[in-house]
């Protein structure tokens, strides 16, 4: 689906799902607008790039460094069409040993970097009156899960966020669209803050094994979804089966749907 003459933002663009979003709206013709705190991978990815395109160096959960990127965005290309809030960090640890600065850190980067972002580019989109704002939640948006507290509940801000302004948009030209990826091979895991995982260990490198058995969606599959998901007017998105088998799973028994995945995790987690 081409995208020629629109401009489409990413944050979160040094790696994973962010950069294949930039990788596949530059191939499909768009002007792509990336940010990331990671300078490297952001360099790697704007290298890969066949088109047009800005790349800066922004910490989505500094509001002025958000302002300062969409108006150098919209001085330089003069609109924005498709915003794509994906920067997203987790912390690793169980709630009562969680710390103030840990949690802080987080939802700086996955809630508030939404919001900063949303504000930034609204204003622009509703005079536009047309154009998608993306904002990227996750499986862990949809149920809660031992370790994950912190993630779970930006996740989960995140989608009532995103729900309740798609509500508000309503007869504006400007849709806002809700993305829930189950396991997508990214590097999440290995750059988070790791104390414990969900039984509690503090082993790291068995928890990427983990995550490395159950994210069996690649990021330029999730990226192809999403993109073919905004072209399409969608509101919500699961990306990969285990959002859909869990999504439903969750509706079906709100409260003993961890004791499902429990018995079923001898299937994946295997020594």
């Amino acid at each position: 689906m081409s995208l020629a003459g629109q401009v489409v933002v990413v944050s979160g663009a040094a790696s994973g799902i962010g950069r294949a979003l930039a990788q596949l709206a530059s191939a499909r013709g768009a002007t792509v607008a990336l940010s990331d705190v990671n300078a490297q991978g952001l360099e790697e990815t704007r290298a890969s790039l066949p088109g047009a395109h800005l790349a800066q160096v922004v910490d989505v959960a500094q509001r002025a460094q958000v302002e300062a990127f969409a108006a150098e965005v919209l001085r330089r290309f003069g609109r924005a069409d498709v915003v794509v809030s994906n920067a997203g960090v987790t912390v690793s640890q169980r709630t009562a040993e969680l710390t103030y600065e840990d949690f802080e850190w987080l939802m700086g980067i996955n809630f508030w970097g939404v919001v900063h972002q949303v504000k930034a580019f609204l204003p622009h989109l509703l005079e536009q009156r047309s154009g998608t704002l993306v904002n990227v939640s996750s499986l862990f948006g949809l149920i809660g899960w031992p370790s994950q507290s912190a993630y779970c509940a930006s996740k989960f801000a995140v989608r009532g966020f995103t729900e309740s302004l798609r509500l508000e948009l309503d007869g504006t030209g400007v849709k806002a669209l809700c993305v829930h990826p189950g396991g997508v091979a990214t590097n999440i895991v290995s750059s988070s803050r790791f104390y414990v995982d969900d039984k509690g260990r503090p082993s790291k490198a068995k928890m990427q094994r983990d995550f490395g058995k159950v994210a069996r969606t690649t990021p330029e599959a999730a990226a192809t979804q999403i993109l073919d998901a905004v072209a399409k007017g969608r509101e919500r998105l699961l990306v990969g089966p285990d959002a859909r088998a869990l999504d439903r799973l969750q509706r079906w028994v709100p409260t003993q749907y961890f004791k499902v995945v429990r018995s079923l995790e001898r299937l994946v987690r295997r020594p």
